[in-house]
């Protein structure tokens, strides 16, 4: 990853539409569901730092300290924010959280690895062609 001089963050808005709500994850709620919050801190934070990158490198999620805090309706906007606050050698930790017109709906910490994509995509690769894997 390039060195930055610069703070590296990002925002971005997204308005709950139908499949980004609790009833397609097994509840009965037009409501913005965990997981695509989850998934917006996620993709924001990649968006924060996708200049910064070498040719070749890409980032994972790694892990996630978060809160769901309030409820969004179907049809309202929400504004996720990320920023990097930490750089431990590869590792990439930022404050995620997300507000909609009323208040505070999500905050926490995720954790990103920078990796060589090549690499991971072997990485992967080896896995999909066997046929075991580590049994309990």
């Amino acid at each position: 990853m390039k060195p930055s001089t610069t703070e590296l963050s990002c925002t971005v808005r997204h308005r709950v539409a139908d499949r980004d709500t609790a009833a397609h994850w097994g509840n009965d709620l037009s409501v913005l569901a965990t997981p695509v919050l989850l998934w917006l801190g996620e993709t924001t934070a990649m968006q924060a730092v996708e200049g910064h990158l070498e040719d070749g490198e890409m980032t994972v999620g790694v892990s996630h300290d978060s809160a769901h805090l309030a409820p969004t309706p179907q049809g309202r906007e929400v504004r996720i924010s990320a920023r990097l606050v930490e750089r431990r050698g590869r590792r990439l930790v930022f404050e995620v959280s997300a507000y909609d017109d009323w208040e505070l709906v999500f905050q926490g910490r995720h954790t990103r690895a920078v990796v060589r994509r090549d690499e991971f995509v072997e990485l992967v690769r080896g896995k999909a062609d066997t046929t075991t894997g580590v049994t309990s």
